[in-house]
């Protein structure tokens, strides 16, 4: 007989005690060895490049195997990683980078400029962030194996926090990089701290991460994703178990180490067992959100667009996916909560219950007339599954041909690739996270560009805002950065490219002999991890 999640919380608080839920796996033989940490993340790995494929599983697959010319650290200051030594010109046009010794990729064989360029230009033609640079770019050049030059044809203050900024700019072997950035590259060979064992790969099961032992770590102390990765244990095996059920039990019995995102209504069970611990990683919190199809009716039409901003009753939303306010809270500011842009510009949308009547009437000045609106449910994300269904009751309330189209998440991150209608396999709305602390950079936050086919899944094309976020970058100041925040949040409510659910705060489940994670926001460092065991 199965046990429900609910009913055992219930039995837990009722008899004022811990709760242990039974285990479902087989017990281990013997414990694991302090060598190896066994985790579980919040979908399985199925895309290998995190320049073509943006989810944020293959991003932790690319941030372990692969290596940056820089990274931010704990404050989210750029900070030099591959590279050793740069300087930039008197015209501030010409940039020069020095990469330090003992890069080698996990073949042995030296990393290079030539290695460094070729990536840049890849991620340069997919990231928000490097397509700012390419724009600015006159020439990319190598100086010597060890040494290449950036030349702008006009100033960039900002060109290393872009190197620095997400999408990562991960440096991969030339020949890869040579790969057109809408393929994907395979080889899954770089130069950082993990290397992939291929001959442990058992897709949908497991993949195992086995300690660089080539790597030269920086000689400084580990601070967010800059300074020393140092790895300190000798394998990581990140494990497939979709039950949340079954992966507490695993974690409960050691089975394993770590739960990326461990269901909400069963924190309370795991917060009662004195082995366990819960985190959260990323302080700035989450942003939950939805996205639209624009290319495609009826989200084409600003007025369906504007529908959805004003049918979304976020309390519900929230309440829905994270159960207890600690865990969430509203959100109505393109720039998100707390950051140093944020601001009420445009915000009258946001009505506590939404407003269905409002919703209802621009649905039918849209022009609507009944095509079948299709969202991308991921069944194996709990949260997102939840919200994919009350999304689809709230639509069929106001007259919407609503479709749950479930899959797993790398079912969804396939089908969102597709800009086509849904009679040809499309798609129309799709609930995703990021990092709260990412919307304050609108410069590099690729879901916050509206370039049309240049943009993020969904497509959006607003070109007053884009004209507004194009002068971001040359603006020095604080406050006339503020201005121009209120200005694009203005313009952006008005054409509407994501609604927002809000913010929440996803804590990790970790036994507590698992030590010394570093959190940062969206991507989960491998490195610098201890396991002790008694």
């Amino acid at each position: 007989m199965r046990i429900s999640r609910r009913e055992l919380i219930k039995t837990g608080l009722a008899a004022g005690a811990a709760v242990s839920i039974p285990s479902i796996l087989k017990a281990q033989a013997a414990p694991l060895e302090a060598t190896t940490v066994r985790m579980v993340n919040y979908s399985i790995l199925q895309s290998f490049d995190p320049i073509f494929n943006w989810d944020g599983v293959t991003q932790d697959h690319g941030l372990a195997i692969y290596d940056t010319l820089f990274a931010p650290d704990s404050k989210m200051r750029p900070q030099p990683q591959m590279v050793d030594k740069w300087s930039v010109s008197d015209d501030r046009k010409t940039y020069t980078f020095e990469l330090r010794d003992g890069l080698k990729w996990h073949d042995d064989t030296p990393v290079t400029a030539a290695d460094c360029i070729a990536s840049i230009r890849r991620w340069g033609k997919q990231s928000v962030g490097g397509q700012l640079l390419m724009e600015r770019v006159k020439d990319i050049s190598k100086k010597d194996d060890k040494t290449f030059v950036i030349i702008l044809n006009e100033p960039l203050g900002i060109l290393i926090d872009i190197l620095a900024s997400p999408l990562y700019l991960y440096i991969m072997r030339e020949r890869d990089a040579e790969v057109p950035p809408n393929e994907q590259v395979t080889g899954n060979i770089g130069s950082g701290p993990f290397e992939f064992n291929h001959s442990l790969a058992k897709p949908g099961v497991s993949f195992t991460y086995d300690r660089n032992k080539r790597y030269v770590p920086r000689k400084e102390l580990a601070d967010g994703l800059a300074g020393g990765k140092v790895v300190r244990v000798d394998r990581i095996i990140w494990e497939n178990i979709r039950d949340d059920q079954t992966a507490v039990a695993a974690l409960q019995s050691g089975e394993i180490d770590f739960m990326r995102s461990p269901p909400i209504d069963l924190l309370p069970v795991i917060e009662s067992d004195p082995e366990l611990s819960l985190d959260v990683l990323d302080p700035s919190g989450e942003v939950m959100y939805l996205r639209m199809n624009c290319l495609q009716k009826p989200f084409n039409n600003v007025k369906a667009r504007q529908a959805l901003l004003h049918l979304v009753d976020q309390e519900a939303f929230l309440q829905m996916a994270f159960v207890d306010p600690k865990y969430y809270r509203t959100m109505t500011s393109l720039f998100g909560n707390g950051t140093l842009y944020t601001n009420d510009e445009n915000i009258g949308w946001f009505k506590k219950g939404g407003d269905q009547e409002k919703a209802r009437q621009l649905l039918k000045e849209s022009g609507y007339s009944g095509e079948p609106v299709i969202i991308l449910q991921p069944t194996d994300w709990v949260q997102g599954s939840s919200v994919s269904e009350l999304l689809a009751a709230a639509l069929l309330k106001i007259g919407v041909n609503a479709e749950l189209a479930a899959s797993d998440w790398a079912g969804v991150a396939a089908r969102r690739e597709k800009k086509g209608p849904v009679e040809e396999g499309g798609w129309s709305i799709f609930c995703t996270t990021e990092s709260n602390s990412t919307r304050a950079n609108p410069h590099v936050n690729v879901t916050m560009a509206a370039n049309g086919e240049k943009a993020w899944y969904g497509w959006p094309k607003f070109d007053e805002y884009e004209a507004l976020r194009a002068k971001w970058p040359m603006i020095e100041t604080i406050e006339e950065r503020q201005a121009l925040a209120r200005r694009m949040q203005k313009t952006y409510w008005d054409e509407v490219g994501t609604v927002l659910l809000g913010q929440f705060f996803q804590p990790i489940a970790r036994r507590r002999s698992l030590t010394d994670l570093i959190g940062m926001p969206e991507v989960l460092p491998l490195w610098n991890v201890r396991k002790v065991v008694a």
